[in-house]
Parts: structure tokens; sequence; C-alpha cells
């Protein structure tokens, strides 16, 4: 019984670093960038656009689409950077679990 108590408690702990992560990750932010900084993208959580930048240089009529193609891409730096920084935070959360499939619990990277 006592390994049992000493197992939940570890369960306990462990959830509550997961959850703690979790919070960690709704307030993560990061930025992203496109044609050399021409277009700038903030993502914060799990991926709300919160601020764009666009160069002044390309507000030219006739050129939306290479302005859409630069957020697009701006959008996808951001991600990237932004999916990195949320594994980090639930690997360390997870410690030694970071990696195991347990039937039953969230795959943790």
């Amino acid at each position: 019984m006592k390994d049992l108590n000493a197992l939940m408690q570890q369960a306990q702990a462990m959830q509550q670093k997961l959850q703690d992560a979790q919070a960690k990750m709704a307030e993560t932010t990061a930025s992203g960038s496109s044609g050399g900084g021409l277009v700038t993208l903030d993502l914060k959580g799990p991926g709300e656009v919160t601020r764009v930048v666009i160069d002044d240089s390309l507000m030219v009529p006739g050129e939306t689409e290479i302005l859409a193609d630069l957020i697009v891409a701006a959008h996808a730096d951001a991600k990237r950077k932004l999916d990195e920084a949320n594994s980090a935070l639930m690997r360390e959360a997870a410690g030694p679990m970071a990696g195991m499939n347990i039937p039953g619990m969230p795959k943790l990277f």
C-alpha cells in the first residue's frame, strides 16, 4: 500500500506540473518574420495572432499577392517558434516520462 500511495502522489505531482505547463503555454509568445523583416507577426498561446507589422514599402497597389505570401511565411515562422517553446515546456513538465507512450495518457513529445 505504501508503494501505491507514493505512486499516487507522483501522479498528482505530474498532473500539477502538466497543468502548470499548460498555463505557461497559454501565455507563451513568439515572433516570426519574413521578407528580411518586412513583415513581422506575433503569436500567443495556441496560435492567436496578437500583432502584425507590415513595412510601408509593401503597400503598393497590385502587390497584394506578395504581401499575402509574406504574411503566411511570417505566421509559419512564428508558429514554428511557438511550437518549439511549447514542446520544451511540456518536455520539462513531463520529465522522465517525456517520449513515453502510455495508454490513456496524452502523448508527451
